[in-house]
């Protein structure tokens, strides 16, 4: 259902309830980091502090999880609002400045468009997730398992050497 609205980028990015906000990024081609981030980063750890990214809007507390025990700390200093990527999971729809260490022309302008524009609607479950009864009928492998399991007309045992 999410949908990230990277105000720098000029782009609105579909993810999935729960999704790292770090990978979404960086599978989108979306640049996190600037030139000591580019050189060097932990990888998502959260230990190097460069993914900064400011959450924008009203609903900003409740667009992402609770910031972590690192974030809190690495992040003491910094101003409300900003959150590590790469600790950060996407709940709803969220506005977000990559980079806000950064200057950007126009930018409360930029911002105030983004935040009045709505969000679209993103996706409504996981990719290939399937239901209920669907389960059997969406894996073809199922009959073949389940045909190899009898034996003679007979079912296997649960346990090796269990005699039914």
């Amino acid at each position: 259902m999410p949908v990230i609205r990277f105000v720098r980028e000029g782009r609105d990015v579909e993810c999935f309830p729960g999704e790292n906000l770090r990978a979404v990024a960086l599978r989108e081609g979306i640049q996190l980091y600037g030139l000591k981030g580019q050189l060097g980063n932990c990888g998502g750890c959260g230990q190097c502090s460069t993914c900064f990214v400011k959450v924008e809007g009203e609903s900003s507390a409740s667009a992402l999880s609770k910031k972590t025990e690192v974030e809190e700390s690495k992040l003491r200093r910094r101003p409300e609002g900003w959150r590590l990527a790469c600790q950060s999971l996407v709940e709803q729809s969220v506005v977000v400045v990559t980079k806000p260490q950064a200057s950007m022309p126009a930018q409360v302008n930029r911002i105030a468009a983004a935040l009045a524009a709505p969000l679209p609607e993103g996706p409504q479950q996981w990719p290939g997730a399937v239901v209920g009864d669907e389960i059997m009928s969406a894996c073809p492998a199922a009959d073949v398992i389940s045909s190899s399991m009898e034996v003679s007309g007979k079912a296997l045992p649960a346990t090796p050497g269990e005699e039914r």
